[in-house]
């Protein structure tokens, strides 16, 4: 659980992509949330990150690569700390990810 005040896991959903992804997200978004999750507040550490990628978008993968560094440190410190890589990227590069 965050280290917040509250007991309900907190999810983060970052969209790296096109229009629908961001459609998509907004939708992954709602679907954590009926299963008890709250968004992270600005600037906290959340329970769950999200990535949402397309393959289409120049850059997406830098991107992508980028965030997932961003989070090694906090799954290191964090073991149940849990990362989801979704989209048309994630299927794309999934022996890379």
């Amino acid at each position: 659980m965050s280290s917040t005040s509250t007991l309900a896991p907190t999810y983060l959903v970052e969209t790296h992509g096109c229009q629908m992804n961001v459609h998509d997200s907004e939708r992954i978004g709602g679907l954590l949330e009926a299963q008890g999750y709250l968004p992270v507040a600005n600037g906290a550490e959340p329970d769950l990150v999200v990535f949402n990628t397309c393959a289409v978008r120049e850059n997406a993968d830098q991107k992508l690569y980028g965030a997932l560094t961003r989070y090694i440190y906090t799954k290191e410190s964090r073991p149940n700390f849990q990362i989801a890589v979704g989209g048309c990227l994630a299927q794309k590069d999934r022996g890379e990810i």
